[in-house]
């Protein structure tokens, strides 16, 4: 929900209301709500256009929008934080392998 949170916090500081910033991502209201709710996940393509509106890095717009992605993945796991320690392990070592 990070990225949910960041994307209200975003548009509110911007002065802007939930219908203008769906018809600029061409989605409607509700489903903006969802994504700002953390009901719903933002599609990928929506990054750029959200990076552009709100004046935000990209990079930092992915990580949160990639967080989310993660967290809803593992948030009800019991071995959760276990698997993410060894995901950090593997991505350091693929990381180095194609270096």
């Amino acid at each position: 929900m990070l990225f949910g949170n960041k994307l209200r916090e975003l548009r509110e500081q911007n002065g802007l209301v939930l219908r203008k910033v769906a018809a600029v991502l061409d989605i409607d209201t509700a489903t903006l709500s969802k994504i700002e709710l953390g009901d719903r996940q933002a599609k990928r393509e929506y990054l750029p256009i959200l990076s552009e509106l709100y004046g935000i890095n990209l990079k930092e717009l992915e990580k949160l929008w990639l967080t989310d992605k993660v967290y809803d993945i593992i948030e009800e796991e019991e071995q959760g934080l276990n698997v993410l320690k060894e995901a950090a392990i593997f991505y350091k070592k693929s990381q180095k392998v194609h270096q």
